[in-house]
């Protein structure tokens, strides 16, 4: 069983040691160690023939890939409700010191055996136009993203790190403490909406065999937990974030084309697989996510497939246990998730100091999804050399389809960051 802790600002290698997981598999981060591999082509179709069109990649063999993703490694989700019930809990004309307009919004997302509620927090700046929208989901609650301190303080289960939770619950103490991670005047002062929620509103971040969340209310007659090719916590906070995409494209202000979604760590994994599953989705980010996310498995280098299964069994369906030390057999590997968001931006940073995510490999996921996304007529990435070549850390490549970061610095999501994300948006949502 999953201790309930967590990571808060630590790298996830850190949290592994303090919490001493019995026996957890070995991993390194040594180059030198990464075994030869091959890697599956996005654009060759199982039986050797080649992906020549646009309509090959959209009628066969993306189909195809997004099935193994789905069977073997996050598990098949439920299809949309018909309708999603929300409702306005506040409203502030005056946020962020009179530059935005603030909502919490409740999203019913199942009503039974018990009610699951997410709570959208959105800013929006002040204009008759519609507004572009970064949307992601926190780890502390809406009251810890939020620099303001009149935010709902969220109710739901945490775990039990950083200090301000206390008997898995927020305190009071909690508000703020992650703000820097959401610069929400920088976001609105640049013309953008943004929004996030609590990713635990919709899936409490631990190993329980799936008996609260939403899951419960999708079990057939006599089902206790998700089949082994059944979606686990990942694809349930995807799930949530496409819900929250369902709201924003009813709010007169939002621009619902132009929904960007983004997330950090375990949330990067989310929004890329949210990402590929929902087309809506304009615009991809992915912040530090490593393994399971734009790593590249078959590096084995860093957080591997049976390190993250041990520690976080419930992330992922049961099927992707059977590649614990096997990644060579998987049927995909990362830069095909990559690829199923084609042609639509995407954008993957990394860190320095978070060789636990395997800054190579989230590099090579991306320069390898390059080919389909030229297939579908984009510029692609454009880029050969991991960026401790050339042009170096903290010089972004951001002019393509495919954008890239390395960042100096460790595992969080910084303002450099986001200051990245928003010109990438920029060039995609306001082209000159």
């Amino acid at each position: 069983m999953l201790t309930k802790t967590t990571t808060g600002c630590l790298s996830i290698l850190m949290f592994l040691t303090a919490t001493g997981l019995a026996d957890p598999p070995p991993t390194h981060t040594d180059e030198s160690k990464v075994p030869e591999y091959v890697l599956p082509d996005p654009l060759t179709f199982p039986d050797g023939t080649p992906v020549k069109s646009a309509d090959d990649w959209f009628q066969k063999r993306r189909p195809q890939i997004l099935q193994d993703f789905e069977q073997e490694i996050y598990g098949k989700s439920p299809p949309a409700p018909e309708t999603v019930t929300f409702k306005v809990l506040s409203e502030k004309q005056d946020a962020l010191d009179g530059m935005a307009i603030r909502r919490e919004i409740a999203v019913t997302l199942v009503e039974k055996p018990e009610p699951v509620v997410m709570t959208i927090l959105l800013y929006l700046p002040k204009t008759s136009d519609k507004v572009p929208v970064f949307w992601g989901l926190n780890f502390t609650g809406n009251q810890g993203a939020a620099s303001e301190n009149d935010v709902i303080l969220n109710t739901n289960w945490m775990r039990s790190n950083p200090p301000e939770v206390v008997d898995h619950r927020a305190t009071e103490e909690s508000r703020g403490n992650q703000a820097r991670r959401w610069p929400m005047s920088l976001i609105v002062s640049r013309g953008y909406g943004v929004a996030t929620a609590y990713y635990g509103d919709i899936d409490p971040d631990f190993d329980d065999k799936f008996q609260n969340g939403i899951h419960p209310a999708f079990y057939k007659a006599g089902q206790t937990q998700p089949a082994e090719n059944e979606w686990g916590s990942i694809a349930a906070w995807a799930w949530g974030l496409s819900r929250g995409l369902d709201v924003l494209q009813q709010l007169p202000e939002v621009d619902g084309t132009k929904v960007a979604v983004l997330g950090h760590s375990r949330l990067g994994k989310t929004a890329l697989w949210a990402g590929a599953v929902d087309p809506r989705f304009a615009l991809v980010i992915s912040n530090n996510s490593g393994c399971g996310g734009a790593a590249l498995s078959r590096r084995e280098y860093g957080e591997t497939v049976a390190r993250i299964n041990h520690a976080f069994p419930h992330w992922f369906c049961d099927r992707f246990n059977q590649y614990n030390g096997k990644e060579s057999t998987l049927p995909v590997d990362q830069h095909e998730l990559i690829a199923l968001i084609a042609p639509r931006p995407v954008y993957v940073a990394s860190a320095t100091g978070d060789q636990w995510a395997d800054p190579k490999g989230e590099f090579l996921s991306a320069r390898h999804a390059d080919p389909v996304y030229r297939l579908l007529g984009t510029d692609g990435f454009g880029a050969d050399a991991p960026p401790e070549a050339s042009p170096g850390p903290d010089q972004p490549l951001k002019t393509g389809t495919i954008g890239y970061h390395l960042r100096n610095g460790g595992h969080d999501i910084l303002e450099f960051d986001w200051l990245q994300y928003l010109d990438f948006a920029d060039l995609h949502f306001r082209p000159r």
